[in-house]
């Protein structure tokens, strides 16, 4: 028999959190932390995040520990699960927030006898999530209030007025980064994001992202302009750099943590919806998003200084990984001079106007 799914109400309450799989939700994730820390200042909070992932988590401030899970993506592996567990069970937390809807992580800390797992139904969890909250299928919540929900008590009523998601990164590790890839200190940067991993339907056309590029490089010239995103965005990468002389691109030449220290010192970041635009926002940087067939009302970039683009279509957002209609109008007709109206807008002063 469970004893009582309710910890000490005082005192320093041991948590754990699981993490969302993907970057962008693992940032819009951060203000449940914030919540909870908040509610007991006291509470220790530990993430248990996959590698790609854990980056962002060290960037959180509420964090004490971010423990990487050593499970294959996909894979039940309820042998390994079991063994972790136990370990788990000997750092003896007193509860637990389960972000991914998925069965097999509501499993570990069931296993792990945790006596307060908090979560959404998702995969029929029952049980194994004992303190259980629902998302309406038919007006499913932003992702934003959807995990911040997880603090509070179970509610039919989304929070309201959830605060932005904040990264922070020292100035020593901003520094570092940009030595790892040869920038200058002083340098002014403007970062490009051309990838996306939900699939090409979200992805800016290369030769607008080179346009953009050369535009920007004949009105300050004295900022440098770097290609941001993993081995998988290289090959997008190389062809704006080859049509925009000067750019350069370090697609899968930099670590998670190094990208977001690299962002961090940017003057500004053009992106698609993706992790880094996420990561971006939560750093405080000027971000100019750039949306096609998902939609911003959902999962925008959060903070005040971002900037959507989004033509609103009658097609969109359909959410598909490839446009079904072929034309992909949604990106297409998002023009250079769109992106450039906001980007300049935020852009610092020239050296010689400071």
């Amino acid at each position: 028999m469970e004893k009582s799914i309710e910890p000490q109400s005082s005192g320093k309450l041991r948590t754990l959190v699981i993490s969302p799989n993907w970057i962008g939700d693992a940032v819009m994730a951060q203000p449940l932390l914030r919540a909870l820390k908040t509610a007991n200042p006291q509470r220790r909070i530990d993430v248990l995040a996959p590698a790609w992932v854990a980056p962002v988590w060290r960037a959180a401030a509420e964090v004490s520990e971010v423990l990487e899970t050593p499970f294959k993506h996909g894979k039940l592996q309820w042998a390994e699960r079991r063994a972790y567990a136990r370990m788990l069970r000997e750092r003896g937390y007193d509860e637990a927030y389960i972000l991914p809807n998925t069965l097999k992580f509501a499993l570990i800390p069931w296993m792990a006898k945790i006596p307060k797992r908090v979560g959404y139904k998702g995969e029929m969890r029952y049980g194994l999530i004992n303190v259980m909250h629902h998302d309406d299928p038919h007006a499913k919540r932003p992702m934003l209030p959807f995990y911040a929900a997880l603090a509070g008590p179970v509610s039919r009523t989304a929070p309201q007025d959830v605060p932005f998601p904040v990264l922070t990164i020292s100035e020593a590790d901003k520094a570092a980064a940009l030595a790892r890839v040869g920038i200058a200190p002083g340098t002014t940067l403007v970062a490009f994001a051309p990838g996306a991993e939900f699939g090409p339907a979200k992805r800016w056309p290369s030769s607008h992202f080179a346009g953009l590029a050369r535009m920007l490089q004949a009105a300050r010239p004295d900022i440098a302009i770097v290609l941001m995103g993993s081995a998988k965005d290289a090959e997008v990468c190389d062809e704006i750099a080859a049509a925009a002389p000067g750019v350069r691109s370090l697609a899968g030449a930099t670590s998670l943590a190094d990208a977001l220290a690299i962002l961090g010192s940017a003057a500004a970041l053009v992106t698609n919806d993706s992790g880094l635009m996420h990561i971006a926002a939560a750093l405080g940087r000027p971000v100019v998003a750039l949306y096609g067939p998902t939609d911003p009302r959902h999962t925008p970039p959060l903070s005040d200084i971002a900037r959507v683009l989004w033509l609103h279509l009658d097609c969109a957002p359909c959410q598909q990984r490839v446009c079904p209609l072929g034309h992909q109008d949604c990106m297409h007709k998002l023009t250079v001079d769109m992106a450039w109206t906001p980007l300049h807008a935020v852009l610092p002063a020239p050296p010689a106007a400071r």
